[in-house]
């Protein structure tokens, strides 16, 4: 059975980064991750599922107002590697920042996510 990574990286954008209840969050990334998976972003890298969901409750309480809104359609690379493209920002307004995500799988679940920042497009929102 093909290995839905464009699925998993749509619940890790809403369900995980987006999601402001601690124990919703913590469920998701345990169902969704490996136990060994990896963040990467500009600050560092967060390693394991509870360095996960604990970044992930950190950022969202910065802007807990803020949704994600996907820009372009997710990619999938064969059963192993995908990305998905996002804005994210108050409900109505323009962007606040934007970013893709990189994420590799193993065994049908996220081993390592890689984000990189994008430069907001004027338009998103």
């Amino acid at each position: 059975m093909p290995i839905d990574i464009i699925a998993l990286l749509t619940r890790n954008l809403h369900e995980v980064f987006g999601e402001g209840d601690d124990a919703r969050r913590r469920a998701v990334v345990e169902e969704i991750f490996t136990e060994d998976a990896a963040f990467h972003e500009p600050s560092g890298v967060h390693r394991g599922r509870d360095d996960i969901a604990k970044i992930a409750g950190v950022i969202r309480s910065f802007h807990p107002d803020f949704v994600y809104t996907v820009t372009r359609p997710p990619e999938q690379l064969n059963d192993t590697a995908g990305r998905i493209q996002w804005v994210s920002g108050p409900p109505g307004k323009p962007a606040a920042y934007a970013g893709t995500d990189i994420g590799v799988v193993r065994d049908g679940r996220i081993a390592a996510i890689y984000l990189f920042f994008d430069r907001a497009p004027p338009e998103a929102g």
